[in-house]
């Protein structure tokens, strides 16, 4: 599970996977969009695609995949990164905030940064 810009991408090599975004969910099969539902059915469309893939297989439910899945992911994750910047998770602030407050520096440990 993830997010709508991130979330594909981190778990490519997951066999079933749900990003959440915009008040919809993308499900993905082995990083490529399936299916786009709306926030209330994410549950219930991730569990019906598991139960499809155990039946089907990956190959038959990637050849089922809703044709126009990707272009609307796309343009959600787009839509995000336009409002929100390129960082939606602000991760180089985090990490940076994380290293002063444990008194480290990129590329070090806290034992040696003497």
């Amino acid at each position: 599970m993830g997010c709508v810009v991130n979330g594909p991408g981190e778990a490519r090599s997951a066999d079933l996977g749900i990003a959440a975004g915009k008040h919809r969910g993308h499900l993905f099969i082995k990083g490529e969009i399936v299916r786009v539902v709306p926030e209330d059915e994410m549950v219930a469309a991730l569990v019906d695609e598991a139960e499809k893939l155990v039946k089907e297989g990956f190959e038959a439910r990637l050849a089922a995949a809703d044709k126009s899945a990707a272009g609307e992911a796309e343009a959600d994750r787009r839509a995000l990164l336009d409002a929100k910047g390129l960082d939606a998770n602000n991760s180089e602030a985090r990490v940076e905030l994380i290293s002063r407050r444990l008194g480290t520096r990129r590329g070090t440990s806290p034992s040696n940064t003497n």
